[in-house]
């Protein structure tokens, strides 16, 4: 009998839940970069991030394994979307692995699997709550202002507030760092390590 004949068939949920795998070895090695970049309360509020993501990878690590998969290794490095400068960038970088991994786990939420979805919405809601957390705003929804008023289909905007309504999709000004959560009460720290897990200086490592 062949190997490939014995080996155990990939599932939708295994392959979902290896992309989130991967999506968490990525936040891992992206909140070691934001770390080495803020001090104070952010670089508390970077270790926290860490280390829950840290405790996600793992799940799904045991997750896969129990339904037969095998897991896949971090990247020894990872390509950001933007280089990571000062505290300011650090936030706008932690809000932005935030949101990709709320979207990585609505696929999973898709489950069938009862446990899978709740693990998948416990994630999903933890994910949404520590992006408001770096930067506590929440963007205007498709065909509204900020201000509430509606705007007809060529996007100007209704009554009761002036001005064109945003975009769909597009992005928030980049915070500045004396605008962000907690700002730091120190000098940045040293660049950050080039390992997959490069940590705050806080963490234990893995």
């Amino acid at each position: 009998m062949t190997e490939s004949a014995t080996a155990p068939a990939r599932t939708p949920a295994v392959d979902a839940l290896g992309r989130a795998l991967s999506a968490e070895h990525a936040a891992v090695y992206a909140y070691g970069v934001i770390g080495g970049k803020t001090s104070g309360p952010l670089r508390r509020r970077a270790t926290a991030g860490f280390d829950a993501h840290r405790a996600r990878r793992d799940q799904l690590r045991t997750l896969i394994t129990q339904r037969g998969g095998t897991p896949t290794e971090p990247d020894p490095t990872y390509r950001l979307p933007f280089e990571v400068r000062k505290p300011a960038d650090a936030v706008r970088l932690a809000v932005l692995v935030e949101q990709r991994l709320t979207t990585a786990y609505l696929e999973l939420a898709a489950d069938r699997d009862p446990a899978l979805r709740r693990i998948a919405a416990l994630a999903a809601q933890e994910c949404a709550t520590r992006a408001y957390g770096w930067q506590p705003e929440i963007g205007a929804f498709p065909g509204m202002n900020r201000d509430g008023a509606g705007s007809d289909a060529t996007g100007s905007a209704g009554t009761g507030s002036g001005g064109a309504a945003p975009s769909a999709g597009a992005e928030s000004p980049a915070p500045d760092a004396s605008d962000a959560p907690d700002s730091p009460d120190g000098p940045d720290a040293a660049e950050p390590a080039e390992s997959a897990d490069a940590q705050p200086s806080s963490a234990d490592g893995q």
